[in-house]
């Protein structure tokens, strides 16, 4: 068979591809060197599985988590294709049995890790068998200029040299100009093609708040979303388990997830978020990468992530399924501050650390936005021109922008007399005319700036000093512990050359916007009791089989069981995702649950 439609159809059950992923298909079939850039959840594994199954030769796909390779694989041969995994987790016996397989031409994708692939020994057993393609996922990983570089993968630039007859792919949802050009340089030569499939996930609202008392916060955003599975972010081990325990003391199944837990907790806690609904994960950035949960609602953030790229990364794992999902984060001052510490304690180059640095303040800068926050977040990836979405939290409650000038002279001129020395809490409290020790010892309620801003409550000053850092006229002297210090064009503010326009500070806006936010599916238009049931009988196969529920079938697909209620297997067949060696293995079982609602 040599239509790529035909093995869509035939061995997945879809009838035709999303947008972009037939022209990836083609170019990887007529040999081109290619680099494909898709947001999560946009099909690309079916861009280079579809292609694999076309072509003579084996295909190898490097993946860096075992986790993820095992789900790709449980997926494959739920669709009657031939794959493995070849990884320390599994036994020794099968992974010799697998090899031999693999050898005699009985399986055609085979997955492994950059460290085990990138052995002088298997690249010496690779060779007689001739892979016809070598795909590479999570190819950010391979650039020194992306924000998650691993080293193991730059050796991966070999293999065009070693293997000059083999076709290369890569795929990643998270690179930027720079990162992108840096792969293609690497894993082929500076040659093939580079396609960016779009950035955008318009099923995601999009919102950012101050953060104040963040327990109080998450628990206000969590009190009506009970009944759907989450992520929870947070910076440390410490607040990944802290924040674990007040959700379950509140009554939600919260699971923590970090490195430090050991490893049969970590796979425990993984498996009951993947197969169960109305889970939180409270996780370190430790947890995510490849997890492929559909039903994903919400990914919180307690504190800011280390770059745009994490950011997108992260927030990326909430709706898969194309439903409505929501990202949230809380931010404030000392989560900057920590991070220009992360960046600067580095051991890496000064040249890494600057290209850091600007990372995160382009995520300040979004943070902070005045206008629409995913054309913010287009834009650092390099997509222009387009309109506000309608559904993130400034278009649905745009902000006032008022002259702030005053207020910034008066805040920075505080900076400036008291040494450019002290951080934003001794600054605003000398603005505020604060009577503490540390003002009385320096002789700062002596200035003329002291007690000045007094008129204003202190979250006010607070949004003020993040305004002005996403902006660019105030910077951390991370060396100096935090203290603010004016940039150029602050010091251009403070003298009157230029104006500074402000977003409105008001207490009482984060709860309006909260009301309006996009509101979380409920599936008015279907049955939800056979949802429910359809859900019970793939959780049993799954667990029969000890796969992921999304194996058996997707969420999608299920939903449209639910609305075109098929009552034959021909009828049954015709549903998306339903490919022929599902239907044999299930379609009865779903058959029988639909008939008995009927």
């Amino acid at each position: 068979m040599s239509d790529p439609r035909s093995i869509l159809q035939s061995v997945f059950g879809f009838d035709a591809f999303r947008p972009g992923q037939a022209g990836i298909v083609d170019h990887i079939l007529d040999g081109t060197p290619t680099l494909c850039v898709m947001p999560t959840g946009a099909g690309k594994s079916l861009c280079y599985q579809v292609p694999a199954l076309l072509l003579d030769g084996p295909t190898i796909v490097v993946s860096p988590l075992t986790a993820l390779m095992d789900d790709q694989v449980a997926a494959l041969k739920a669709n009657g294709v031939a794959a493995a995994a070849i990884h320390s987790g599994r036994m020794r016996e099968d992974n010799v049995e697998d090899w031999r397989r693999f050898q005699a031409g009985e399986i055609k994708l085979l997955y492994l890790s950059p460290e085990r692939l990138m052995t002088g020994r298997m690249l010496a057993a690779l060779e007689p068998v001739a892979p016809a393609l070598f795909v590479v996922d999570e190819a950010h990983c391979i650039s020194k200029w992306g924000a998650s570089f691993r080293p193991e993968y730059e050796q991966l630039a070999a293999l065009r040299t070693r293997f000059p007859g083999a076709r290369l792919a890569a795929f990643t949802a998270t690179a930027d100009a720079a990162t992108r050009e840096d792969i293609a340089a690497k894993l082929f030569g500076g040659g093939g093609e580079i396609v960016v499939h779009g950035f955008d996930r318009p099923n995601l609202f999009l919102g950012v708040e101050p953060k104040a008392k963040a327990r109080a916060q998450l628990l206000d955003y969590l009190k009506d979303r009970r009944d759907v599975s989450g992520i929870v972010y947070c910076l440390s081990r410490k607040d990944t388990e802290a924040i674990a325990e007040v959700l379950v003391a509140e009554g939600y199944r919260a699971l923590p997830y970090h490195a430090g837990l050991d490893a049969a907790v970590r796979r425990e806690n993984q498996e009951i978020f993947m197969a169960e609904s109305a889970v939180v994960m409270v996780a370190t950035i430790a947890f995510g990468m490849g997890i492929d949960k559909p039903d994903i609602r919400y990914v919180v953030h307690l504190a800011m992530p280390g770059s745009m790229e994490a950011y997108y990364q992260e927030i990326g794992r909430a709706g898969r399924d194309g439903r409505p999902a929501e990202a949230m984060m809380f931010f404030g001052l000392s989560d900057a501050r920590m991070r220009r510490q992360f960046i600067d304690q580095d051991g890496e180059d000064d040249a890494h650390k600057r290209r850091e640095h600007k990372r995160l303040d382009a995520l300040l800068a979004y943070c902070e936005a005045t206008r629409c926050r995913r054309l913010a977040l287009l834009a650092y990836f390099g997509e222009t021109g387009g309109k506000p979405c309608g559904n993130c939290d400034v278009c649905v409650d745009p902000p006032q922008l008022v002259d702030g000038t005053r207020e910034a002279q008066i805040l920075m001129s505080a900076i400036v007399r008291t040494g450019q020395r002290f951080g934003a809490a001794h600054v605003i409290d000398v603005v505020r005319g604060a009577d503490t020790e540390k003002i009385r010892e320096r002789g700062h309620d002596q200035l003329p700036t002291w007690g000045v801003g007094a008129d204003r409550p202190k979250p006010f000053w607070q949004g003020l000093v993040r305004q002005c850092l996403a902006g660019g006229f105030l910077e951390l002297d991370i060396e100096g512990f935090g203290a603010l210090k004016l940039t150029p064009s602050g010091d251009a503010v403070l003298k009157g050359r230029e104006r500074l326009e402000i977003r409105e500070i008001t207490l009482s806006r984060q709860e309006k916007r909260r009301q309006k936010m996009t509101a979380l599916p409920d599936d008015a238009d279907i049955d939800t009791g056979l949802l429910a049931e359809l859900k019970g009988l793939r959780k049993t196969l799954a667990a029969e089989r000890n796969v992921p529920a999304y194996v058996v079938f997707a969420d999608a697909t299920l939903i449209e069981m639910c609305r075109l209620k098929p009552a034959t297997i021909d009828d049954l067949g015709l549903v998306k995702g339903v490919g022929p060696k599902k239907l044999g293995e299930y379609g009865a079982a779903f058959l029988d649950v639909i008939a008995g609602r009927s």
